[in-house]
């Protein structure tokens, strides 16, 4: 028997939204999704572009972010649930929508601690991914941009993340001090989801490398623990198809979610194929054979190879 989430705020008689996690690697199209399925009526999310540092309370500790089931112990659950459930009662939407990449490393955990969410997975070719996150690991610094995260990050986790972070900044002032270019340099810190063994991943691979390794660790794990769900819970999106068709992806996303609202058509126009392929072409010969060499398995496995 499937288990069944109370669904009751605190308010008595209260039913909360249905949380919606989208799920999927760096530079991946989720931003997107995320904007364009929030433009629906009933469908909300909290301004900030990702709420890490709250999936991570009462587990700040560990330094990666593969956590699973185990990790979800009974404060830790009725924390996040008491997230979401404070968004819900604000807005009072139909749907929550959360969108944080690094739970592309965790989705068991997620899924333990939100067993009635429903999860939109979207992909897309790891080479287009890889170029845009190179771009991404060497954007410069911007505060506002961090002040709108610790907004919502827990009041007591703040001293702890705030030493990590000038730790993190010294050793990107470094780097930038010593002249270093993108694409085969080495990296001084890590941007996005860390997979368990980051820090030797650094010191084996190149920044471009580490581009298509985490890509491809992402959707590794993504797709490991979505097929543990109920097929009703999981619904997967093409960034590709997504991109060039708008409208018909949309339309499976809000039928996935039992909606019979739909997106605003200025919405759909802005969505624009024209990021598909700009990464692989950005490559010479040999950085696209040496990247597509590393994640030949998991490329093959997406239809990317």
């Amino acid at each position: 028997m499937e288990r069944v989430a109370d669904q009751r705020g605190s308010r008595k008689g209260q039913k909360l939204s249905q949380p919606v996690i989208i799920v999927g690697a760096p530079r991946s199209g989720t931003n997107i999704l995320r904007d364009v399925l929030t433009s629906v009526s009933g469908f909300e999310t909290w301004p900030c572009d990702e709420i890490n540092l709250v999936w991570k309370h009462h587990n700040r500790s560990i330094p990666h972010d593969e956590l699973d089931p185990t990790h979800a112990r009974p404060e830790v659950t009725e924390y996040l649930r008491g997230v979401f459930n404070k968004l819900s009662r604000k807005t009072q939407p139909t749907h929550v929508v959360e969108k944080t990449c690094a739970t592309s490393l965790r989705v068991g955990f997620a899924a333990a601690v939100f067993p009635e969410a429903k999860f939109v997975f979207i992909r897309r070719d790891g080479l287009d991914a890889a170029a845009s996150t190179i771009q991404r690991w060497d954007a410069p610094f911007d505060a506002r941009y961090i002040a709108r995260k610790l907004r919502y990050a827990p009041k007591s986790d703040l001293p702890f993340y705030a030493t990590q972070f000038l730790a993190k900044r010294r050793a990107s002032r470094q780097a930038e001090r010593a002249g270093r270019t993108s694409g085969a340099r080495r990296v001084d810190s890590w941007w996005g989801p860390k997979p368990h063994d980051y820090v030797e991943l650094q010191h084996q691979h190149s920044l471009d490398e580490l581009a298509i390794v985490q890509w491809q660790r992402c959707v590794e794990a993504s797709v490991q623990d979505l097929a543990t769900l109920p097929q009703g819970q999981v619904h997967e999106v093409v960034y590709e198809s997504f991109a060039q068709d708008p409208a018909t992806t949309m339309r499976g996303i809000l039928d996935f979610l039992e909606s019979e609202r739909s997106v605003p058509d200025d919405v759909l126009a802005s969505v624009s194929p024209h990021s598909i392929g700009k990464g692989r072409t950005s490559f010479d010969t040999s950085t696209t054979q040496r990247l597509t060499d590393l994640a030949s398995k998991t490329l093959s496995l997406l239809g990317y190879a």
